[in-house]
């Protein structure tokens, strides 16, 4: 797997937070998968989803610590810091537009952090896979286009 590779894989992630091996396979025709390069992609999606909800974390503590007193008060925009900061991190040279869709899963995703925080649940063990389980439902389709086999020159 090349840097080129670990770019594309960052753009699906505005699509898909929870893709399995397969999944990827149908995005990387010109990878030949064997057990080790298809870890390294998973653990990819993993550290993605790592620095994700570590964002999410430290915004709903600011929103709590700013006084916000309900979910619906939190507005993500593409705006806002917070998306700003995720795209910079997923698409620094801004290859695609973000999907519009995606303002909507990450404010939904701050909205469940805020939740969780302001209940006192982040507190409990475990509390963050309750949300992970709503997100996962929150992928989306990833384009076809990430399939051509040219996708990657387009990148650089």
């Amino acid at each position: 797997l090349t840097p080129m590779h670990l770019r594309k894989a960052k753009l699906m992630f505005f699509f898909t937070r929870y893709p399995n091996s397969s999944l990827l396979k149908q995005f990387f025709p010109d990878i030949r998968f064997n057990k080790n390069n298809t870890a390294q992609l998973v653990k990819w999606f993993s550290n993605f989803r790592e620095f994700y909800y570590n964002q999410m974390d430290k915004y709903a503590k600011q929103t709590v610590a700013e006084g916000i007193q309900r979910r619906e008060d939190i507005v993500v925009t593409r705006d806002s810091e917070i998306f700003k900061q995720l795209n910079q991190h997923y698409n620094r040279n801004n290859h695609i537009q973000a999907p519009d869709r995606l303002v909507w899963v990450v404010q939904e995703t701050l909205r469940e952090f805020y939740d969780a925080i302001k209940l006192g649940r982040h507190n409990e063990p475990s509390w963050k896979k309750q949300i992970y389980k709503i997100i996962n439902r929150l992928d989306d389709p990833i384009p076809e286009y990430f399939k051509d086999p040219h996708f990657l020159d387009k990148l650089e």
